[in-house]
């Protein structure tokens, strides 16, 4: 990780774990939920969607006093999906971000309402935005709801789970995952871009930056997959192979992987170069995201 990076990250997640602190304390939510909701957010991880919205605006020069309401607001989304995605009936995991799992601790149906609960939480505080103007409003909601929806996410989701048991093509893996994991990761780098007043040329090449630094994502997690143990990535190691899911490294070897891994990360820095970001922040998460060892 560059030292520019380390020094954004330690000035950015302060910030925002502050904001999940106030946003779930003194609620007069019942306290079982209040809990679960709480646990799921504190439990850490990566921060990478966030990052990336307060990122494209560190990198476009810009600032908005709704950027870490809108950052957490997505971060909201991302872990409730983490949250069904662990559930019995979807992946079955007990392990996430190197705790136990939502169900393990508060029960299958508090899980799920607890999750629920997040993804209505996190539109509730973007439709609460205070310092953005009602358009830009209205097409970050547009952006979150087609990107975590039946067209982004949640389709994703269900394409990975009818893929199960079958050899898929490397076209329709890649459509699960431009889908399930590259569509949020997208509109974060929208999100911010929205907020920035971007203009057309700078939105189209943080498209193609994204797309790209989607699938170099989730390139990554399934190689991390078969060459990390459990304890590196907090969740259970080799989980793809035991649930027999088609995975980069399952189609290309490792090898292919890895190099599908560079050419996509190669073509999310051109697009930064595009639009004169070859060395921004966006460009060392991209960095960042093809390094990490979890």
């Amino acid at each position: 990780m560059s030292e520019q990076l380390k020094m954004f990250m330690d000035e950015q997640l302060p910030l925002l774990h502050t904001h999940f602190t106030e946003l779930f304390k003194g609620k007069n939510y019942p306290e079982t939920l209040n809990e679960a909701m709480s646990y799921s957010v504190h439990a850490g991880g990566k921060r990478i969607r966030p990052l990336l919205v307060l990122a494209v605006l560190h990198d476009l020069k810009s600032t908005s006093d709704d950027a870490v309401r809108v950052a957490g607001a997505i971060e909201l989304i991302h872990t409730y999906s983490l949250i069904h995605d662990d559930l019995p009936c979807m992946d079955d995991d007990d392990f996430r971000r190197g705790n136990p799992t939502n169900h393990v601790v508060f029960g299958e149906a508090a899980a799920v309402l607890a999750a629920d609960a997040l993804q209505t939480l996190a539109f509730e505080e973007l439709a609460s935005l205070q310092h953005t103007d009602a358009a830009t409003t209205l097409a970050i909601l547009r952006a979150v709801s087609i990107a975590s929806g039946p067209a982004g996410m949640v389709g994703g989701q269900i394409l990975d789970m009818q893929g199960e048991g079958k050899q898929l093509t490397l076209t329709e893996l890649e459509e699960i995952h431009v889908h399930k994991t590259g569509a949020l990761l997208a509109c974060c780098v929208e999100s911010g871009a929205l907020l920035a007043n971007a203009t057309d040329t700078e939105m189209q090449q943080l498209r193609t930056f994204s797309k790209n630094i989607g699938l170099a994502f989730q390139i990554k997690d399934d190689i991390l997959d078969v060459t990390a143990s459990t304890e590196q990535l907090g969740k259970t190691a080799n989980k793809d192979t035991a649930s027999d899911k088609s995975t980069y490294p399952a189609l290309l070897g490792l090898e292919g992987a890895h190099a599908k891994l560079a050419d996509h990360h190669k073509r999310a820095l051109d697009a930064l170069e595009q639009i004169s970001l070859g060395s921004s922040l966006l460009a060392q998460i991209a960095d960042y995201i093809i390094d990490r060892n979890a």
